[in-house]
């Protein structure tokens, strides 16, 4: 059997971007997301979620590029230096992980302070977690997002690790602009043994792992085609960031601008809700898990 969570991220970030989830949920392919409880159109958010009871919310837990929800004296090792933002980008925060700058205290005040403000402030159950630029990654990160989430009652996690075997390499060699991203990733695929057992130990639910990670703002329908054309026996999740590039969005620090609009119009094409019923792939939200 094959199942499949499809799952949008960066929940709020804008109102075109809560727009595009809402309508890829309609159109019968995305059945959960993620939400970042500090955006700017988190009411919008809400919202969309209150109005939609079929579709899974998630806490995208923001530890960089952005600002904390707890107070800044609480998680000082986590802001940039002499500033009272995150830091910015995945690789300047990796080097603070792995420089032990971090405090795990911190982290999971963070990460509670997050799933509260949408628990209790919003009033939405959250079924799951995942973090933006996917930092829990790393075992350091996850151990006290982890701690959060149970004492949340958050009983699933987002699974970050890929499955390359399940790809065929000649979608991604015909495409070198996924080269350097599908490098990056398997290096850290060396945290998957830790995770597997941490997640477990917790005895929170997660999948086999996720698809759509190196496709992130290269997604088209030929690639997205190939990658449910290749998922495997098992439980997985795909994750993916529709939205409308507009005025909104240019206000906002992403990369993704252009391909968010390329995923929203996959995600609604009637072409991929066939592509997933013809090859048998059952989609299921976090609360089936």
């Amino acid at each position: 059997m094959r199942r499949l969570i499809v799952n949008a991220d960066d929940f709020g970030l804008t109102e075109g971007v809560n727009r595009a989830i809402a309508e890829c949920h309609l159109a019968g392919t995305v059945t959960s997301t993620t939400l970042m409880a500090g955006s700017k159109a988190f009411i919008s958010a809400m919202c969309v979620a209150k109005s939609s009871p079929n579709l899974d919310v998630g806490c995208h837990v923001v530890l960089v590029d952005g600002g904390p929800l707890a107070p800044s004296e609480e998680v000082s090792s986590l802001l940039a230096p002499r500033k009272s933002a995150f830091r910015t980008g995945f690789a300047e925060f990796a080097m603070a992980t792995m420089r032990n700058k971090l405090s795990p205290e911190h982290i999971y005040r963070e990460a509670a302070a997050q799933m509260e403000h949408i628990q209790k402030d919003a009033g939405i159950k959250l079924t799951h977690f995942d973090t933006h630029k996917h930092t829990h990654i790393f075992p350091q990160v996850l151990r006290p997002l982890v701690r959060a989430a149970r004492e949340c009652g958050v009983r699933a996690v987002r699974n970050p690790f890929v499955p390359f075997k399940a790809l065929a390499l000649a979608h991604l060699l015909r495409r070198p602009k996924l080269w350097v991203r599908y490098s990056e990733v398997k290096v850290l695929n060396r945290f998957a043994a830790t995770f597997q057992r941490e997640v477990e130990q917790a005895g929170l639910r997660t999948t086999d792992g996720t698809f759509g990670i190196i496709a992130t703002g290269a997604l088209d329908q030929k690639l997205f085609d190939a990658i449910i054309g290749s998922i495997p026996e098992g439980t997985w999740e795909f994750v993916c960031h529709p939205g409308y590039n507009d005025v909104d969005l240019d206000g906002t620090a992403t990369r993704l601008r252009s391909s968010r609009e390329a995923e929203r119009n996959v995600l609604t094409s009637p072409e991929s809700k066939r592509q997933i019923e013809s090859r048998g792939i059952q989609l299921i939200s976090y609360a089936d898990l």
